[in-house]
């Protein structure tokens, strides 16, 4: 090896001096298998995402078709050959939907009924699912293994004791009884629900509260209910959309049409005549708009909930 001197480098060989293209060339050898790595990573992303459009495009089809026919003449909506998009759109479904005698009497017994299970259903799971979850009382793990079988029964099998327990009460055919049966339904799964949000609440906070002086109730409503939000809002939701969509409890507890809701008013869409599909269409188009409308009000303080539930340490 022979030492050459550099100007300004004294001590340093030819083959220091030189850069090393071979070094270079193995340095960038093991960053080659990078790319194909991550093309095989990523296969499995886009077979997953493939997956999750058509589930999405399956969920979705009954909805378009539903506000494609409304839209739809009498003649296109019975053609046997599909239409996908209306080719001489109308709102005389619409018109004929909103016309049809007892709408708004159904649409505001609804609201009455709905609004009144929601909130019922709203009150009583939050004090039995704080109850359930803070005290420790004889008969607490029997009470919710019964509430967790009571959910896993359909509530059509339900429907016979509930009707002989009012007949016998005298709750037949009138808005208390109709709620308070819409509320037996609902409320084994908003107990369950706000339990595990209750549970998740750190007892600390609560005896620091008492610390500070405050009594049961103010820790209830100022401390536990802003934590458990999230919970109350999930419930609601189950709340409003079993109640608003019920036809068979509230066909069988309710003997006067002037008291139907609005699925029993859907109903009369078919006749022995036959089916007006595109006035049903529309009318469950104007059916599910207060649902939507419901959940974008809901999905908010949802999310607010949860902010306001984050315990920091």
């Amino acid at each position: 090896m022979t030492t050459t001197t550099t100007p300004g480098v004294t001590g340093v060989t030819a083959s220091e001096a030189q850069p090393d293209v071979t070094g270079a060339g193995r340095a960038s050898g093991p960053t080659a298998p990078v790319a194909p790595v991550r093309a095989r990573r990523r296969k499995p992303r886009v077979v997953a995402n493939a997956i999750a459009v058509v589930f999405c495009l399956v969920w979705v089809f009954p909805i378009y078709w539903m506000v494609n026919t409304a839209f739809k003449p009498a003649d296109e909506v019975t053609t046997l050959t599909p239409i996908w998009l209306p080719l001489r759109p109308t709102l005389e479904n619409f018109t004929r939907a909103l016309t049809q005698d007892g709408f708004l009497v159904y649409l505001r017994n609804s609201a009455i009924v709905v609004v009144a299970a929601v909130l019922l259903s709203i009150v009583v799971g939050f004090l039995a699912s704080a109850a359930l979850s803070r005290f420790r009382f004889r008969g607490r793990r029997t009470i919710l293994v019964a509430i967790l079988f009571v959910q896993m029964i359909p509530s059509g099998a339900l429907l016979i004791p509930l009707f002989l327990s009012f007949q016998s009460l005298g709750l037949l055919n009138s808005y208390i009884g109709l709620i308070l049966a819409y509320v037996a339904s609902v409320l084994p799964f908003s107990i369950w629900v706000m339990r595990g949000f209750f549970v998740a609440v750190p007892v600390e906070i609560e005896e620091a509260a008492k610390v500070d002086g405050a009594g049961t109730f103010r820790i209830l409503w100022s401390v536990l209910f802003p934590l458990v939000m999230p919970g109350v809002i999930a419930t609601s939701v189950f709340a409003f959309i079993a109640a608003w969509n019920d036809y068979l409890t509230a066909y069988v507890m309710l003997k006067d049409q002037g008291m139907y809701t609005l699925p029993v008013w859907l109903a009369g869409f078919s006749t022995d005549k036959g089916t007006d599909f595109g006035g049903l269409m529309a009318a469950s188009v104007l059916f599910s708009i207060p649902v939507v409308v419901f959940f974008l009000i809901v999905q908010r303080r949802l999310v607010s909930g949860m902010t306001a539930g984050a315990v920091k340490g």
